[in-house]
């Protein structure tokens, strides 16, 4: 009863994300060495989309459009025989398999058009072997949300925070701004280090690039799931009137 919120209503503020499907079009292994994981060797499927061949290229409308052409032959000469002794050799040596898998850009109304691409390690399976074939299963197929996440979860959210440029100390680390009367400039840092040691130390704070940072924000909750042209994919138990996203 002495709870916080004891017969109140509790709001939590959400994101609503549009996610479509991923479509999977290669699979690649990696070998252990001592330097760390090495690529041995990439097979991409047979048709590949449009805009997974626009990130191929800097400028699509001038260029000839030939990604993959030459590779595409490999499934028709001899039964497709190169490509099977490909797969073979990730299944022999890879510890590691990921499928190469882009983004359906096109089903967002937004002004891209390029396919962003990924790796997506695949985990389980009792050998290589198990991988290779899940993966070959997989091509040209759509990953949906759904058979990825589910609700309830928790989720780790990476992005790349609102790039601001080259900025000064007072902006990057919020340093206090000197005086008004200060000679050569007042948005600065009074004094960045000692005579000894004889040079800056790396805790001073110093002008430079801010923004366009790798983030990660940990533990966001999926509150629900929804499907395209789903009528009450707004319906909760607190507000039942029908009414979609």
């Amino acid at each position: 009863p002495g709870a916080l919120m004891h017969k109140r209503e509790v709001v939590d503020a959400v994101t609503v994300l549009e996610t479509p499907p991923m479509v999977v079009v290669g699979v690649v292994g990696y070998v252990e060495t001592p330097r760390g994981l090495r690529t041995l060797t990439t097979v991409f499927a047979e048709h590949l989309s449009e805009e997974f061949k626009r990130r191929c290229y800097q400028n699509w409308y001038k260029s000839k459009k030939k990604a993959y052409t030459k590779y595409a032959k490999k499934y028709t000469d001899d039964g497709g025989k190169d490509i099977e002794h490909e797969l073979n050799r990730i299944a022999k040596f890879c510890t590691v398999v990921r499928v190469i898998a882009h983004s359906q850009v096109k089903k967002l109304n937004l002004r891209i058009k390029k396919a962003h691409i990924m790796e997506i390690q695949i985990n389980g399976g009792s050998d290589a072997k198990a991988k290779v074939d899940f993966a070959k299963s997989l091509f040209e197929k759509e990953i949906t949300v759904d058979s990825v996440f589910a609700k309830d979860e928790n989720l780790d959210v990476i992005g790349v925070t609102k790039g601001k440029g080259y900025e000064g100390v007072t902006t990057r680390w919020g340093v206090t701004r000197l005086p008004r009367k200060t000679h050569r400039g007042l948005r600065k840092v009074a004094c960045i280090g000692s005579w000894h040691p004889a040079r800056v130390s790396s805790t001073v704070p110093r002008a430079g690039q801010n923004g366009y940072f790798h983030r990660t924000e940990m533990n966001k909750k999926v509150y629900r799931i929804g499907k395209a042209g789903d009528k009450a994919s707004c319906q909760t138990e607190a507000d039942l009137t029908e009414k979609g996203i």
